[in-house]
């Protein structure tokens, strides 16, 4: 399996995110803890060195998890988190991203975690607002990495002229948008990141809970699958690792049987056929 630098690390580009871990909408306690707990022993165990989290994922539920299962963390294990949400008590997802609740949300990933720093956090954006809004969020995120609570900068849900704004302030290490086979309205951001040597980690790489059987049911995902004796998520993983060299997956499930299938993605070598099919023009 493949790497690729995020920040000072250098990570298998096939990882593992833990927004399923929780309940369902990654609201409330896990259907089954113990199976969470073993995937999670699981994905480490078959070479996983980065875990894409969130405090906000329960809340307090995801993290938990992680603790129990793996305290104390391998020494090459690259845990990365985000801040810039909350949730209500009914799990509605809620912006918390004033420089105060950056702050708030970096700490509360420490403690939950048990570490002292983190390899990256991400700034998740909820909407376009103004870029001296951008830069206050900036300045917070500076702080704690100058602080020495986060190793690198990461930004989820930016268009490219945030991204450039961001990158005129401060190094960024990764981005998370959106991106799969049917929906590539963050391929700019993409070719951005993959200029720059900027990790771009895509979420909903098999499509979001409304565009999964767009994905997994489009019809050349659905033959070359057949052709090449994998599942359709399988193909439509592969197709995200062969878009571009600085992407990095961090598929997630509370699912053993899951877990080794996601992984098993990152060894399809996709031909040119299969390139042709699906439409992949790569980056340069």
């Amino acid at each position: 399996m493949n790497t690729f630098p995020l920040g000072k690390r250098n990570v298998h580009r096939v990882g593992f995110g833990a927004m399923q871990l929780p309940g369902r909408g990654a609201f409330g306690p896990p259907r089954d803890r113990a199976e969470a707990l073993a995937v999670v022993r699981r994905a480490v165990d078959l070479g996983v060195d980065h875990i894409d989290t969130a405090q906000y994922y329960g809340p307090d539920v995801a993290n938990e998890i992680l603790r129990s299962a793996l305290y104390p963390y391998p020494a090459n294990l690259a845990i990365v988190s985000k801040v810039g949400a909350r949730r209500d008590d009914k799990g509605a997802w809620l912006p918390a991203d004033k420089p105060e609740e950056l702050r708030a949300g970096v700490l509360d990933n420490l403690r939950a975690l048990g570490v002292d720093r983190l390899a990256a956090v991400n700034l998740r954006l909820h909407a376009k607002s103004a870029p001296e809004v951008l830069d206050a969020q900036l300045d917070a995120m500076v702080a704690m990495r100058d602080e020495g609570l986060i190793e690198g900068i990461g930004m989820s849900n930016v268009d490219a002229e945030q991204l450039r704004q961001a990158l005129e302030r401060t190094e960024i290490v990764c981005v998370q948008n959106p991106f799969n086979l049917v929906d590539q309205q963050s391929r700019p951001v993409l070719e951005l990141c993959a200029q720059r040597g900027i990790a771009f980690v895509p979420f909903f790489p098999l499509g979001a809970a409304f565009g999964r059987d767009r994905v997994l049911g489009h019809p050349q995902v659905k033959a070359v699958a057949e052709r090449l004796d994998a599942t359709p998520a399988q193909v439509a993983l592969a197709w995200v690792l062969a878009v571009a060299p600085n992407t990095l997956l961090i598929p997630g499930t509370a699912s053993l049987p899951h877990l080794e299938q996601n992984l098993a993605a990152g060894r399809i070598e996709l031909d040119g056929d299969a390139r042709a099919a699906l439409g992949i023009a790569g980056t340069t």
